[in-house]
């Protein structure tokens, strides 16, 4: 069954179960432009994003020209073969991210934690090591078990949808989001989202369903087109997880790097909608998302920062304090990555920079590729020790960091 593992192939909309008041209650709700806790208190969502885990981007890496998941793979692959970066995957989702390192999150006075994942994890396709029967619902099983034995909340993210969300590497799509003209695409995008739903519907420690990440980057010339696709495709997306889902909220983000929430006309479509935005740089003013203040304003839902960081402590404290002061939830991006600017720093191995030099060299031919690759046991051993590297242990809390976000 080519890129399905087992998925009912049963379209977009469907009759919606009844739901209890008893069943309700046990999950996160939406009052107004509040989160509620199971217990009726109030949930303002602080956190990370398990970034690079499940989704690898090459600029964590520190890859520049190399910096999607397709071109990560593809390069490891010309640098020590295919053999060697199949067990490499296997064995990195393995360490980067345990029990421990969820430990260490809720230390810093996180409550909630996003979660981006590839849409591969939930098919046949070669990914990250496997190439059938994908281990998807394995990892999140596990993280969905940690999270609550450390009392976290957890958003699951679609960042790279099938086909293409964004059009740029962070969605691992081919230079356009061709999720918005393909139809097999959006079924695959139903079918995975409704299995995803059936598996976890009557699990509370899931906050809810973020359906794909940062929709439509700016730069096509038919984007006030793709704009008007996006919200007929959400509500596919949300017409299938409510086939089999009546209990979980689901998270809508703007287009444009979730950033311009205009093409967005009925907030009523759902009862239990919320939205995400998204923002690096800039002034740490209130002026500085007024846009999401006043469409948050408007539908009286709740709007969250799903990804924010990347900044000087200073701003970040600052802005902090403005979504704090506005009622904007956050989860900063990303929990570990090499060097600093996120929760916890990973040390470069010995000979990383040669692993570097391979990413960024010309391998547009086979001869380039030959000629730019490294002494093999200099690159194995590299990448072997980011194994140990990626380990919590081997990792550098980055305080000064994680004091500016105000989680404690």
């Amino acid at each position: 069954m080519t890129g399905l593992l087992a998925l009912g192939l049963t379209g977009c909309g469907g009759q919606q179960p009844a739901e209890t008041t008893e069943t309700a209650q046990a999950f996160v709700t939406i009052d107004g432009q509040n989160l509620l806790k199971p217990d009726g208190t109030r949930l303002f969502i602080m956190g990370t994003n398990l970034g690079n885990w499940l989704n690898p981007e090459g600029y964590m890496f520190n890859f520049s020209k190399t910096n999607s998941a397709h071109f990560i793979n593809e390069m490891l692959c010309q640098l020590v073969g295919p053999d060697f970066t199949a067990r490499f995957w296997r064995q990195f989702k393995d360490n980067y991210v345990t029990r421990e390192d969820i430990r260490f999150i809720k230390s810093t006075g996180a409550n909630t934690i996003r979660l981006p994942f590839h849409y591969k994890l939930f098919t046949d396709e070669d990914y990250m090591g496997l190439t059938a029967a994908q281990d998807g619902f394995a990892r999140v099983d596990s993280l969905v078990e940690w999270c609550r034995e450390s009392e976290l909340f957890l958003i699951l993210d679609m960042h790279d949808a099938p086909g293409g969300q964004t059009g740029d590497n962070i969605d691992d799509s081919y230079g356009y989001p061709w999720l918005f003209e393909s139809e097999d695409s959006q079924k695959l995008y139903c079918d995975i989202w409704r299995r995803i739903a059936e598996h976890y519907k009557d699990e509370p420690v899931i906050l809810g369903y973020e359906l794909f990440n940062e929709p439509i980057a700016h730069y096509f010339p038919n984007l006030d087109e793709l704009n008007a696709k996006l919200e007929p495709l959400y509500k596919k997306g949300v017409a299938a997880i409510r086939e089999v889902d009546q209990n979980h909220i689901i998270l809508l983000g703007g287009a444009q790097w979730n950033g311009n929430f205009k093409p967005f006309t009925d907030s009523k479509f759902d009862g239990k909608i919320m939205y995400t935005c998204h923002r690096y740089g800039g002034p740490a003013t209130k002026e500085a998302i007024m846009n999401f203040i006043s469409f948050r304003d408007s539908v009286n839902l709740p709007m969250y920062m799903g990804e924010i960081g990347h900044n000087t402590d200073q701003w970040q404290a600052d802005f902090c304090q403005v979504m704090r002061d506005n009622n904007i939830g956050y989860t900063f991006w990303p929990y570990k990555k090499m060097d600093g600017s996120c929760f916890m720093g990973i040390t470069p191995p010995k000979d990383w920079q040669v692993v570097v030099d391979f990413a960024e060299a010309p391998r547009a031919t086979y001869q380039e590729i030959r000629d730019a690759r490294p002494d093999q046991a200099i690159a194995r051993q590299a990448l072997t020790d980011l194994l140990e590297a990626v380990k919590l242990k081997n990792c550098t809390p980055q305080e000064s960091y994680i004091q500016s976000l105000g989680m404690k």
